[in-house]
C-alpha cells in the first residue's frame, strides 16, 4: 500500500507525524501544533525580538489569543492528516495525492531525555498578494488563487515563520524552510511559486529566504500600518523553473 503520509516519520510512542532537520540540526523536528503549546507560545510572542517582525500578532499576546491560534492551526493540520489517511484508502496503490498544506509546522527542539520544547513556526499558505498595490486587483488575484485545486502549479503560496530569539543565528530557520520546501512543498503540494513578504529592515529574515533560492525583488509600500507604525515591505520570490 502506498504511504500517503510520505515522507513524514511517525513517533512510535505518540503516533505523531514529524519531519526531522538534517545535521547539524537533527535535534530539531517539525510537528503539528499541540494542545499544551499555548504557554510557550505566549512567552515567545510577547518577546519584542519576535513580535516586532510579525504583522498580525496581538500585543500583548494573551492566553485567549494562544488558545484561538492553536485551535485554528491544529484543526488545519488534523484536516490535512485526515485527507491523507482517506487518500490511502481511496488510492492504495498510489499515486501520492496532492494536499493544500503541510500538516507539520511547529519547530521543536528535542532534548537528550526525549522531551521537546516549542521554538518556532513555519508554514505555507495561499498568498495574500501583498505586493499588488491596487486593492481591487489584489482581491481578484486572492480569489482566483484560492479557487485553484491543490497541486495546481499556478498557485502562488506565501511563507510565514518565526523563531525563538534564543535560537537566532544558528541556521535553523534556513534549514527548516529548505526541508519544508523540498520534502513537502514541492512533492506533496505541487508548489512551483512561493513568495515571502518581510518588513524592510529585517535583513536576517531576507537572508534566510535568499539562502533557499528566493530572489529579492526589492521593497514596496502598500500602505500597511502595524501597531500604529507604517511598514514598508520586501518581496522575495521563488519559482520552480528558476532553480539551478
Amino acid at each position: 500500500m502506498t504511504d500517503q503520509l510520505h515522507p513524514l516519520e511517525i513517533n512510535p510512542k505518540t503516533g505523531e507525524p514529524f519531519l526531522r532537520l538534517a545535521a547539524p540540526h537533527q535535534n530539531i523536528i517539525l510537528t503539528p501544533a499541540r494542545q499544551g503549546d499555548q504557554s510557550v507560545l505566549i512567552q515567545h510572542l510577547n518577546d519584542p525580538a519576535i513580535y516586532s517582525w510579525l504583522e498580525k500578532a496581538p500585543t500583548p499576546y494573551l492566553p485567549e489569543h494562544a488558545d484561538s491560534w492553536i485551535q485554528l492551526v491544529k484543526k488545519e493540520s488534523d484536516a490535512t492528516l485526515e485527507h491523507l489517511r482517506k487518500s490511502a484508502e481511496d488510492f492504495p496503490n498510489g499515486p501520492l495525492q496532492f494536499v493544500d498544506a503541510s500538516p507539520v509546522r511547529h519547530l521543536r527542539e528535542v532534548k537528550e531525555d526525549g522531551t521537546d520544547i516549542l521554538i518556532g513556526d513555519v508554514n505555507f499558505r495561499r498568498s495574500p498578494f501583498e505586493e499588488v498595490l491596487d486593492e481591487a486587483e489584489r482581491k481578484r488575484l486572492q480569489e482566483d488563487n484560492a479557487n485553484k485545486q491543490a497541486g495546481d502549479p499556478t498557485i502562488q503560496y506565501a511563507f510565514g515563520d518565526w523563531l525563538a530569539a534564543s535560537h537566532h543565528g544558528r541556521g535553523i530557520m534556513t534549514a527548516a524552510i529548505g526541508l519544508l520546501m523540498t520534502a513537502w512543498g514541492i512533492p506533496r503540494m505541487g508548489v512551483h511559486h512561493v513568495v515571502a513578504h518581510t518588513f524592510a529592515g529585517n535583513i536576517g529574515s531576507s537572508r534566510v529566504f535568499e539562502k533557499n533560492g528566493f530572489v529579492n525583488r526589492g521593497i514596496f509600500d502598500n500602505g500597511k500600518v502595524v501597531r500604529g507604525e507604517k511598514k514598508v515591505m520586501t518581496l522575495l520570490e521563488w519559482k520552480y523553473d528558476q532553480r539551478t
